[in-house]
């Protein structure tokens, strides 16, 4: 059975009992996603890491060009 499948049985089965609906299949996939990112931000801080990541290579980047002083 797929997922789609199983969702539409327990939506089915969820109005014949009159409760709620569960939510349909990658309704909160970004929550997780972020959530996950942020619980490994948060170990690295925890374990005396260096950072990485987006937020690095843009400093960067604009560390590295930035215009020199002419003198």
């Amino acid at each position: 059975m797929s997922i789609t499948q199983q969702f539409l049985l327990d939506a089915y089965r969820a109005r014949q009992l009159g409760e709620p609906v569960p939510p349909a299949p990658g309704a909160h996939d970004w929550q997780v996603a972020r959530e996950w990112r942020d619980y490994r931000q948060f170990r690295a801080v925890v374990a005396e890491h260096p950072a990485h990541g987006r937020i690095r290579q843009a400093l960067s980047r604009w560390l590295h060009l930035r215009p020199r002083s002419a003198g």
